[in-house]
């Protein structure tokens, strides 16, 4: 199912900033060098393992550059590739092309860097109940593409913005005064705002977590940088009234420990701050006169 961020409006306000950012007043390299009547031929080269993430985007950018541009793709979102793998092919003028280029391999490289290490996570998991999420540590004004990435890897997309989801972290637990006044408080909120939006907060003590639990009036309880002998207490303490999210320094190497704990997610920054982009090329095949 497509996310409900993934809007044709939001997608097409994304390739407009974008391609106007990196072209400005005109393509002068392309518009002296090449010429308006060549028509070429290229292929997407993939030149690493993993997972391919970015195919509807990489078409909806060639289309608005030019819309007679012609794509024959023969991968789809999320499939493996493998190194020497070709990925699609892009025929058309030549300008077009290359005034596309470099945004649609921006944004397929990196997508497809954390599709991959999303996917890769993913497997550490395989046969626990514990799903994968991301969080907000996005690169600004890139959110749709990288949480978009994250869902094409088998990630699950934790809330996107600010406004779709309350979270309590510390801080606003900490400048509310409280874990009940902050609850209190939000709820009051919403409902003077006419708002249903599900509440998550963070815990940081199993003494907290005795508290949410005496408070209620929440959706989500995150167990933030806790120990895994107290991360599997707190998972008996909320015994399913709630779910559960483990956050906080968690790594390769301790993800399946903790997902050991019963925990209902676990959320990893790392998937969209952190990731290596794969490696894909555009390699023009062919170059004719019209």
């Amino acid at each position: 199912m497509q996310p409900a961020y993934l809007t044709d409006q939001a997608l097409n306000e994304f390739i407009r900033q974008a391609l106007a950012e990196d072209l400005g007043e005109g393509d002068h390299s392309t518009l002296g060098a090449v010429s308006a009547s060549k028509i070429s031929k290229a292929n997407l080269l993939v030149k690493d393992n993993g997972i391919l993430a970015g195919l509807t985007v990489a078409q909806k950018i060639f289309h608005t550059v030019d819309p007679d541009l012609i794509l024959t793709v023969f991968k789809k979102e999320g499939d493996p590739v493998k190194k020497g793998e070709i990925a699609f092919e892009v025929e058309g003028k030549a300008q077009s092309i290359l005034m596309a280029e470099r945004l649609v391999l921006n944004c397929m490289q990196r997508m497809s860097g954390i599709a991959t290490y999303t996917h890769h996570l993913c497997k550490l998991i395989e046969g626990t109940k514990t799903r994968l999420k991301d969080t907000r540590k996005t690169t600004p004004n890139f959110r749709l593409m990288e949480k978009w990435a994250v869902a094409i890897g088998g990630g699950k997309n934790h809330r996107y913005a600010l406004y779709d989801m309350v979270m309590l972290k510390d801080n606003h637990i900490d400048m509310a005064g409280g874990i009940q006044l902050a609850i209190g408080r939000v709820k009051n909120y919403l409902k003077a705002k006419n708002k249903d939006l599900k509440i998550e907060i963070e815990t940081r003590t199993l003494a907290e977590v005795e508290e949410v639990l005496r408070v209620g009036g929440v959706d989500i309880i995150m167990l933030d940088n806790m120990s895994l002998p107290d991360m599997k207490k707190a998972v008996a303490m909320i015994d399913g009234k709630y779910k559960t999210e483990a956050s906080g320094g968690i790594t390769e190497t301790t993800l399946l420990e903790v997902a050991k704990c019963g925990v209902d997610y676990i959320s990893v920054g790392a998937l969209t701050h952190s990731v290596k982009s794969l490696d894909l090329s555009l390699k023009v095949i062919l170059i004719k006169k019209k």
